[in-house]
């Protein structure tokens, strides 16, 4: 039974509201109302909304709608030139252009049909021989290596998807998931580290049941440009290539399981192979929504959430098959944007009693990398040193069994004794975390030397998926949360003293609860990558305090462009390098700090 229909659930949530009415203040303060914000959820989630994705006509009747709440509120127009918004550029999609070509031996294969490049490869054209090398792997860590012994250099390189079954059988023998080494991406770029030109995927048939489907284009996800052709074939083509070698794509694999060794070899000379790649991206304008609320100096409180979404699905659905539906993110994150609507609503009636004043943001471009919080930090529309602090709210709708999770809290120097008397009223069980950094839009505030505080109710079965819906919204409890978080923004508007920075000294994992991912990949290194675009590269908004990238001198600001011999173009390229790495490695990285390149070594650590 849906608990919201549960009448003792219903009863006691009452007396929890009546409670909190009566503790929080003798003021008459206004508070959150369940059907007013529930209200605001279902519109932004409503299928005429068609998921919020990037680009869509969605997603900007979502940016009228929270602009139009904010007027009504009192706010004023806080964005560019007086305005509700912000405006930035994204790339939202791409498809194939008009000169694809895949040819050898002067036959030519069919686009859709018998071969599809892959979203994020380069632009371009290639033509020469060829090689087979096996998966495409380099795995020092179980002694396996694809490119030993052969030279891809300015070649093209046939591989197969997925990796060796070995790869897969943990020390009891028993079947694991799939590692790193059988992503694509990783399969390009180790493709390209190695001199290749282009890849060329096939799906293999090891036991004749595996279907020889091509990939559905842009339902891998992978940077905008991986530095290298990169297309896909079906079974028959690539058999046709090898007959000329005397070999098959099923002696192959056989060859290669039986073993846990590598097949590679070269093809002959005579086989040339012309590859053409042309892949049209799409960008549109986007926006975030921001709205002023006054106080009596010039500081502020910032409370922000994303209200965009996947739209009809893509590459981040947790249910492909269902991707061209529409994913109406009701709780990721409608139900944070709702929080911002309600809390301009509650705090507007409060703003007699405000020192500081409150800038409400809505962001664009977070499911797509923070690209709208990270837009503002680095244009802000007001003066960013008078920040004092940034609450940030995604996925507050679905608090189950009173838990609650608030993280940042070790990034300001009056949070913890504020939270204690702030969460006092109220019977949530607040599970803590003191790091400023997760995949969400607080991290590009942290960056900058913001205190943060993100309040989030946990994932769910429904993340990313289709049946994110407003029915399943916990409104009552939505509700508690956000007459904290406006008690909160009260406490941080009328101190005497704003909250100073402070970097916490955290384990690498990030800041999100158990099971919400921030793991890490490979060594520990302890960057913060900055979401805003930079030509090649990876910046950084921030190195943590005592890992190796401090230790070695690294700084936010700095842009890296080189781990050892490998060039870093861009985050996938990073998380490439790590991976690959080990526990206690020296490594020389090359990095540009004021425009000049500069190089330190990083000795890597074990993930705490």
């Amino acid at each position: 039974m849906n608990r919201r229909h549960n009448p003792l659930f219903l009863a006691g949530s009452l007396l929890l509201a009546a409670a909190s009415l009566s503790i929080v203040s003798a003021k008459r303060v206004e508070q959150a109302q369940p059907h007013l914000y529930i209200e605001h959820v279902k519109y932004l989630a409503t299928p005429e909304l068609q998921g919020r994705g990037a680009g869509t006509p969605g997603l900007d009747k979502a940016a009228r709608y929270i602009a139009d709440q904010f007027k009504r509120f009192g706010l004023q127009p806080a964005g560019e030139n007086k305005t509700w918004w912000q405006n930035f550029r994204v790339t939202t999609n791409a498809k194939p252009g008009a000169n694809n070509r895949l040819a050898a031996a002067s036959t030519d294969v069919r686009l859709n049909t018998d071969y599809l490049p892959l979203s994020f490869s380069s632009n371009g054209e290639f033509s020469g021989p060829a090689v087979f090398a096996g998966y495409g792997i380099t795995a020092p860590e179980l002694h396996y290596d694809d490119y030993q012994h052969l030279d891809v250099k300015d070649r093209i390189v046939l591989i197969l998807r997925y990796e060796p079954k070995h790869f897969r059988k943990d020390k009891a023998g028993q079947e694991r998931q799939y590692t790193h080494h059988a992503h694509l991406v990783s399969k390009a770029i180790n493709a390209r580290n190695h001199g290749a030109r282009a890849v060329i995927l096939v799906n293999g048939e090891p036991d004749g049941k595996q279907e020889d489907r091509l990939i559905r284009f842009g339902s891998v996800a992978g940077p905008e440009n991986a530095g290298i052709l990169i297309l896909q074939v079906r079974n028959a083509v690539a058999n046709e290539w090898l007959r000329a070698a005397g070999k098959s794509l099923a002696d192959l694999q056989r060859h290669i399981e039986s073993s846990s060794a590598p097949a590679s070899f070269a093809l002959p000379d005579t086989l040339r192979i012309t590859a053409q790649v042309n892949i049209e991206r799409e960008q549109a304008t986007v926006r975030n929504v921001i709205g002023y609320l006054p106080g009596r100096t010039k500081e502020y409180v910032i409370i922000g959430a994303h209200y965009d979404h996947l739209g009809l699905g893509n590459e981040s659905s947790l249910a492909p098959s269902q991707i061209g539906q529409v994913h109406p993110g009701a709780d990721d994150n409608a139900s944070g944007t709702a929080g911002v609507i309600e809390l301009a609503r509650l705090l507007s009636a409060r703003r007699n009693e405000l020192t500081r004043g409150v800038l409400f943001m809505t962001f664009a471009g977070e499911e797509i990398g923070l690209l709208g919080s990270s837009q503002w930090v680095n244009h802000p529309t007001l003066p960013i040193e008078n920040a004092v602090a940034m609450i940030n709210m995604d996925m507050i709708g679905r608090v189950n069994g009173a838990k609650l999770y608030i993280g940042g809290t070790g990034t300001g120097s009056t949070f913890e004794a504020m939270l204690k008397e702030a969460t006092r009223p109220y019977n949530f069980r607040i599970d803590y975390s003191q790091d400023g950094y997760s995949a969400s839009d607080h991290t590009s505030f942290a960056g900058k030397s913001i205190p943060v505080l993100f309040f989030f109710s946990g994932l769910h079965g429904d993340y990313h998926k289709p049946s994110d819906t407003p029915d399943k919204i916990s409104a009552v409890e939505a509700a508690q949360v956000l007459n904290l978080v406006a008690d909160v923004a009260t406490r941080l508007s009328t101190a005497d003293a704003r909250p100073q920075f402070v970097k916490v000294q955290a384990g690498p994992h990030g800041t999100l609860p158990s099971g919400a991912g921030g793991g890490g990949y490979g060594p520990y290194f302890g960057s913060i990558p900055d979401f805003a675009p930079v030509d090649k590269g990876v910046k950084f908004s921030d190195v943590r305090p005592g890992s190796p990238a401090a230790k070695a001198g690294l700084r936010g600001g700095d842009i890296l462009v080189g781990f050892g011999d490998k060039p870093i173009n861009n985050l996938y390229d990073f998380t490439f390098a790590l991976r690959n790495s080990r526990v206690g490695d020296v490594v020389k990285v090359r990095y540009l700090r004021d425009g000049k390149e500069l190089t330190t070594e990083v000795t890597l650590e074990e993930r705490r």
